[in-house]
């Protein structure tokens, strides 16, 4: 099952570049992809259906990642290796994967609870920029009028921004968590992981 490095799996899910925040008002979509992903409440069901949590096992906070802990956190993220097209493991993690589709997301991200349980936060899309190149694409991928972030290592600092993957995309959606900082933000602050 240890599809790709633990070591890096975060990297594939903390989306590091904050954008400017944006809310979502009625008839947006919001609610269509809340009621497409409202199964997925049931961590049970995102297992059954090929999630798999990040190998890491990692609660990702700004805090975990060196960023100021008032930004709040995404999760635990549940990844699709179907969806997001995973490549064998070996060097930088990549895939094929072109889904775009937040009613069917790729990534689920869970709070963990005191109790052990998991509350389904929010949804997330990426796709790595290879593929999204190679498949004839020359704008970013947006939704709803938001650009996604984009994620790559600069060879410049001593920090893997990319956190051991492909340049990709990738965009957070706060459907059954509102986000103070803004529907699309990657970290919530209404969202925490145990140490945070």
């Amino acid at each position: 099952m240890a599809l790709i490095n633990s070591g890096t799996a975060a990297g594939l899910i903390a989306g590091l570049v904050v954008i400017g925040g944006q809310a979502f008002g009625a008839g947006d979509g919001m609610d269509t992809i809340r009621t497409a992903t409202a199964k997925y409440q049931d961590v049970n069901v995102a297992l059954a259906e090929g999630f798999i949590p990040d190998p890491s096992g990692t609660c990702v906070s700004a805090a975990s990642e060196g960023l100021p802990p008032e930004l709040g956190a995404m999760g635990i993220h549940y990844l699709n290796p179907a969806l997001l097209g995973l490549a064998p493991p070996g060097g930088r993690v990549s895939g094929s994967g072109l889904n775009t589709d937040f009613t069917t997301p790729s990534i689920l991200l869970y709070e963990p609870q005191a109790d052990g349980s998991l509350v389904l936060v929010g949804v997330e899309n990426l796709v790595f920029q290879a593929a999204w190149k190679a498949a004839g694409n020359s704008d970013l991928p947006s939704y709803n009028g938001q650009v996604w972030d984009t994620m790559m290592d600069m060879s410049d600092t001593a920090v893997d921004e990319a956190h051991g993957f492909e340049p990709h995309y990738d965009l957070h959606v706060w459907t059954e968590r509102d986000n103070p900082a803004g529907a699309f933000m990657a970290f919530n602050p209404a969202v925490s992981c145990p140490e945070s």
